[in-house]
């Protein structure tokens, strides 16, 4: 066994590990490891040829692996230590990480503060718990996704896609571009899960046609897939009988949610809410374990790796302050979600640690036009965003003053409200 020491160890190499480990870098903690399972770090941008990336960060359109670059240059001018292939498999309540690899064998880690930065993981067939039979062919878009980008392998030559997620609108156009024919794209909501801009790029530009408010209620193959059977559903998304439609296909891609990879957290002893999927974190992304943070895709699904890069950096910095005991926790205001949203995060905002306000990200229960993000404590109104348009697939972001969150009470509520007042 190898027994290590850090003052900050980050559980994870993706966008969300590396910006936290700068950030902490920059506020002033010493040795810093950032630990990754994978060969190399970079995460999920690695496979993510496209481009789209680096709109909020670097005013520019960058692809994956090019916005992961980057801060891979600044983590190695750092002098950050990052170990690949290496693979987290506890956090003790002490903050020890038990930890192997390939090279290092069983580690030890002795560590003043953790930031979790494990991103997260696609559902499966088995978790939608589709019929028919059991044939080659049928893959989750981010593993189609790596396939081709990464390992060179073409997956299919006539595909379904499952799903309006990003991910599955991407590589809806990365099959077409390779060659292969995308029958359409099937939906169980009467929305869209996928950004505008994905729907518009990756689906009406090529032709690809989108079914709303269908599933895919059986697949057909021995060997290989040969057909999916296509019915509507009704308002608690059960199939209506005699509405199916065949499509002949070798493939189908799931891209039908994700899910925050929390198994450590929950080993640690992480609190997790039950509508994110996540740790509940505080307005410093610190979780009800006092010196562990997370941030990134480990705590809610984030639209781009841009927010996720910002997010992050409040988690590093706030690991950086644990360590040099700035903190000055005050009384604890409870965040809570109202009408028309479906979570919030951060759950829990100290007052006492804001700068001039506390930023909450936020989704919608539906799409809906015209509306007002109303933040309410009681009767009393701290701060309202009007929108034009909001839907669950895009994320929302709004700051609440510092000076409005002095005068609330123990909870506040964010809210839709019709009409923009």
């Amino acid at each position: 066994m190898v027994t290590l020491s850090y003052e900050i160890v980050v559980i994870g190499g993706g966008p969300a590990g590396l910006a936290a480990a700068l950030a902490a870098h920059q506020k002033g903690a010493g040795r810093i490891l950032i630990l990754e399972r994978d060969q190399e770090a970079g995460g999920i941008l690695n496979q993510c040829i496209h481009n789209g990336f680096g709109l909020h960060e670097f005013r520019e359109e960058l692809t994956g692996p090019e916005y992961a670059g980057r801060f891979l240059d600044q983590v190695e001018a750092a002098g950050i230590d990052v170990k690949t292939f290496t693979m987290v498999l506890d956090i003790s309540g002490d903050r020890v990480i038990s930890a192997v690899s390939p090279e290092g064998g069983y580690l030890a880690i002795h560590v003043g503060a953790i930031v979790l930065a494990m991103g997260c993981r696609e559902r499966t067939r088995g978790a939608i718990q589709i019929p028919g039979d059991r044939p080659a062919g049928i893959f989750t878009a981010g593993s189609a996704q790596r396939y081709i980008n990464m390992e060179g392998y073409m997956v299919g030559r006539k595909a379904l896609i499952l799903g309006s997620g990003d991910i599955g609108l991407i590589m809806a156009r990365r099959m077409i571009l390779e060659g292969a024919e995308v029958v359409a794209c099937v939906e169980i909501l009467p929305y869209p899960g996928g950004l505008a801009r994905n729907i518009a790029q990756c689906l009406d530009d090529y032709g690809v046609p989108l079914y709303l408010g269908h599933t895919v209620t059986r697949i057909v193959g021995r060997d290989r897939v040969e057909k999916a059977l296509v019915s509507k559903v009704d308002e608690n998304r059960q199939p209506i009988p005699g509405t199916e439609m065949e499509f002949d296909c070798d493939t189908i891609l799931l891209s039908v949610g994700l899910i925050p990879e929390n198994e450590l957290s929950r080993q640690a002893g992480v609190d997790i809410d039950s509508r994110t999927g996540g740790p509940v974190v505080y307005e410093n992304m610190e979780t009800s374990c006092p010196g562990v943070f997370a941030c990134g895709n480990v705590v809610h699904v984030h639209d781009l790796v841009d927010f996720v890069t910002q997010e992050s950096r409040v988690a590093g910095a706030a690991a950086a302050d644990y360590l040099a005991r700035r903190e000055n926790p005050e009384r604890v205001i409870r965040v809570e979600n109202g009408e028309g949203v479906s979570y919030t995060v951060p759950q829990k905002i100290r007052p006492g640690n804001l700068g001039k306000a506390a930023q909450v990200y936020l989704r919608t229960r539906n799409i809906y036009d015209d509306v007002s993000i109303v933040v309410v404590s009681g009767d009393m109104e701290l701060t309202r965003l009007r929108r034009e348009h909001t839907a669950p697939g895009e994320m929302e972001r709004i700051l609440i003053p510092k000076s409005k969150l002095e005068e609330a009470g123990e909870s506040i509520r964010i809210e839709i409200q019709k009409g923009s007042r």
